[in-house]
């Protein structure tokens, strides 16, 4: 292995990795490095569930104190979340405990490389590597980050090639977030992911309450839990809706908003007030932007800012 892990070829030399903490991320990250010809050597675990799940996912890893894990590490992989990495940082590099030349990669969106100064003073290779992905703690998570793409932001061009090569090994796509711009980077991925999950939801919520007792002979009774017949008929609707928005941009916009439609939206502002007001109004905003976005009429602006 050549100065900071990497060979004169394009993709980097076998490293020993080290994983802070075993974490949905940190395990299957650790698992698609270890696919990728790279050997995780230890991890840190302190609760009995992070525990579990390293000896599941890397059971031929041990399970090691934080300073012994970034001792045996050419590539630290620190998977906490953001708001204990600043003080991880701060411990390992008030204790020496990451050899000088380590490379050490934190997983955090928001953060870029900036972070990891105290380190990055001692003499390691600092880089952030954010895979723009939601994690379950499942299988599928290891699966996912192969298609997945990553931010990426590195102190100079031998990072970036080591955090470039290190996502193509993953079987991921690499791309680059300056230092300056990682918040709004982050900021948007939550923006689409987190804030759809809510829209989903709530979505659901309504249509379990137009469907109860109106099940066909032999089909499954609305219920509560996830995955029921609720579920099942916005799935193709929301997987076009969303393929439309990726593929179209704001011409996907369909709906008694775009068509300017302000009965049939005051209508339904008022039958999801009877269901549940904070359904109502996380509508009423939604629509509003939505609106905004399709040039609406005064008359519709009018009834979404409540100004009837």
């Amino acid at each position: 292995m050549t100065s900071f892990g990497i060979t004169n070829g394009p993709a980097p030399a076998r490293l020993t990795v080290g994983i802070v903490s075993a974490g949905r991320v940190g395990t299957a990250i650790g698992a698609a490095l270890e696919r990728a010809g790279h050997v995780v050597v230890a991890c840190s675990a302190v609760s009995d569930v992070s525990r579990h799940r390293a000896r599941t996912r890397l059971p031929d890893t041990e399970i090691l104190p934080v300073a012994d894990v970034a001792a045996r590490s050419e590539l630290l992989i620190l998977a906490v979340p953001d708001s204990e990495l600043a003080s991880l940082v701060t411990g390992l590099a008030s204790t020496d405990a990451v050899p000088r030349r380590t490379i050490v990669a934190h997983t955090s969106g928001a953060n870029g490389i900036g972070i990891l100064d105290p380190l990055a003073r001692q003499g390691v290779v600092p880089l952030a590597i954010h895979p723009a992905m939601t994690f379950t703690g499942h299988d599928e998570d290891t699966v996912r980050l192969a298609s997945a793409c990553f931010g990426i932001t590195a102190a100079d061009d031998i990072g970036y090639a080591i955090a470039q090569s290190l996502v193509l090994e993953i079987g991921g796509e690499p791309v680059r977030v300056r230092e300056d711009m990682r918040t709004l980077y982050h900021a948007a991925l939550a923006h689409g992911s987190n804030h759809l999950v809510t829209l989903v939801v709530d979505a659901v919520a309504a249509l379990r309450v137009a469907l109860e007792g109106q099940e066909l002979l032999g089909q499954e009774l609305i219920g509560n839990e996830p995955n029921g017949l609720a579920e099942r008929v916005l799935q193709p609707l929301l997987s076009a809706a969303l393929d439309n928005a990726l593929r179209r941009g704001p011409a996907a916009l369909t709906g008694p908003v775009a068509r300017g439609d302000s009965h049939a939206v005051a209508t339904h502002l008022r039958v999801l007030e009877e269901v549940d007001p904070q359904i109502a109004a996380g509508y009423r905003a939604l629509s509003l932007r939505s609106a905004q976005r399709a040039g609406a009429t005064s008359e519709l602006l009018d009834i979404l800012n409540e100004r009837r």
